[in-house]
């Protein structure tokens, strides 16, 4: 890419973002938000796919296809050898989601 202006903000802005999240504090407050994040995205996708009753099949299917896509991103070796915080987020993400899924199977089942 070309060294334009834009191009040196957005990496300026990038390398004090990760700066500012080597502090473990506002890294694990990052990851606590994910997952909270996570469990409201698992309780609104569930109650808006369950409204019309006609996609329930397709949207589960979706949904399994992106937290085993975000399981092998996480868990692959080889992509990458160290892991960075945008993928330890959304593993936790994934947890939370996966989380909220249950806890709404639980509430159909009582």
């Amino acid at each position: 890419m070309q060294n334009t202006r834009l191009n040196n903000l957005l990496d300026t802005i990038a390398s004090r973002l990760s700066q500012w999240f080597l502090n473990p504090w506002r890294r694990l407050s990052l990851l606590v938000i994910s997952f909270f994040f996570g469990t409201f995205l698992g309780t609104a996708i569930s109650t808006t796919a369950g409204q019309k009753a006609e996609l329930d099949i397709v949207v589960a299917a979706f949904l399994v296809f992106l937290t085993e896509i975000t399981s092998r991103i996480f868990y692959n070796r080889n992509f990458f050898s160290q892991r960075s915080l945008w993928v330890e987020a959304l593993n936790i993400l994934k947890i939370g989601f996966i989380y909220s899924l249950f806890i709404e199977a639980f509430k159909l089942g009582s």
